[in-house]
This record gives structure tokens, C-alpha cells and sequence, in this order.
């Protein structure tokens, strides 16, 4: 299986507008000495329909940032898109501005696919932005929620419910004032489908 970083992606329309969405970035050409990041192919494959496959398919360019903040990614995926930006080094479009590090990058090759095509990318730049001091199992735990909420139509509700239960464990143990907000926007959108019984943590507890 391949490696999955898990990152903000940005890319542009024709007519400038950026658009902003979390994307498992999968890492290909792993091997015994392939060590560095700059080493590995890189591809997105966005299921159709899709913006970032109309904003590549016109300009094929794309950025992968590290976001510092976890509520980027939870508020992405419940309509909280409007994250401060940076102009690109070096391609056009922009990226996350409060960011770990990010990748610019070209597309090189697309394999088409009625469902979900595949863009692999060469990265055009690299740089850090701040330094990373430690893990945090909230954080986590908000990521792997976030990912959840997005595949409500595709699992059943108990299934939901019980890996929502067991994520809440290291929110409510590790969680800072941000995870907690984050994790309150992907309670409210999980709660808006399946009912308040999805509510796992209490206002109270956020």
C-alpha cells in the first residue's frame, strides 16, 4: 500500500478563484533507499466531479501544505474554507499560509479515469515554515473524524457512531481549545445527519 500524507491542496481557476480542500497526497516509489521526500513521486486522485480536476485540467499546478492548525482541515470539510493564503514560490495559485512547510508542484502525467483520474506531480519547491514540536493524539483523532464525516453516505450510522465514540477518548484527554472547536464542527455536521445521538462530547466538554 502506498504512503498517504494527509495535507491541505490549493489550486486555481482560469479565473483566479482558489479553491482550498484536505487531500490524502499519496507518496509512490517508496523503497529501501528512498529516503528523501524530493526522491518519491506524488499523486492526487480526486473523485469526479471535482473543482480540483477543473482548476488542473486548466492549469496544472498544484501546492500541499502541513496545516498548524487542525480546524483547517475539520472546517474544510464542513464548509469553513476561507483560510489565510501566500503567493506560490514558484508556480501560479497560492498556499496555506499558517503551514508546517508545503510542496509546490507540476503535473507531469495524468492516467485518465471516468471516476477518479490520477495526477502525478513533480515538486517544484519545498520549503518549512515552522518547527514541529511533538504529536498530538486530539489532533488526530479530528483528522480521522473529519475523514469520517465525509463518507456518511457511504457507511452505516453505528459504524459512525462507534468510531466516533472511540476517537472522542483523546479529545477529551488531549485536546486543546482548537481540536475542541474543531471536533464541535464535525460533532454538528455528523449530528445534522444522523441525529443528536451523534453528539459524543457535551458542549460542556469542548
Amino acid at each position: 500500500m502506498p504512503l498517504i500524507l494527509e495535507t491541505i491542496v490549493t489550486t486555481v481557476s482560469p479565473e483566479g478563484a482558489l479553491h482550498l480542500v484536505p487531500f490524502g497526497l499519496i507518496r509512490e516509489d517508496l523503497g529501501p533507499e528512498d529516503l528523501g521526500p524530493e526522491d518519491s513521486g506524488y499523486v492526487l486522485a480526486p473523485f469526479r466531479p471535482s473543482p480540483t480536476i477543473d482548476n488542473l485540467e486548466a492549469s496544472p499546478f498544484f501546492a500541499a501544505s502541513s496545516p498548524r492548525d487542525i480546524r483547517v482541515i475539520a472546517g474544510a470539510v464542513t464548509g469553513r474554507r476561507d483560510w489565510p493564503t501566500e503567493p506560490c514560490a514558484t508556480i501560479p495559485g497560492r498556499r496555506l499560509a499558517d503551514s508546517f512547510g508545503h510542496a509546490e508542484f507540476e503535473v507531469l502525467a495524468v492516467t485518465e479515469d471516468a471516476q477518479r483520474p490520477r495526477y502525478r506531480g513533480r515538486i517544484r519547491h519545498m520549503s518549512a515554515h515552522a518547527p514541529f514540536i511533538g504529536y498530538n493524539r486530539a489532533q488526530a483523532a479530528v483528522l480521522e473524524a473529519a475523514v469520517l464525516s465525509t463518507r456518511l453516505h457511504m457507511l452505516e450510522p453505528g459504524k459512525v457512531l462507534s468510531e466516533l465514540t472511540y476517537l472522542a477518548i483523546a479529545i477529551a484527554k488531549t485536546a486543546g481549545p482548537r481540536e475542541r472547536e474543531a471536533w464541535g464542527w464535525i460533532e454538528d455536521k455528523v449530528a445534522g445527519a444522523l441525529g443528536p445521538e451523534a453528539r459524543i462530547l457535551g458542549r460542556e466538554d469542548r
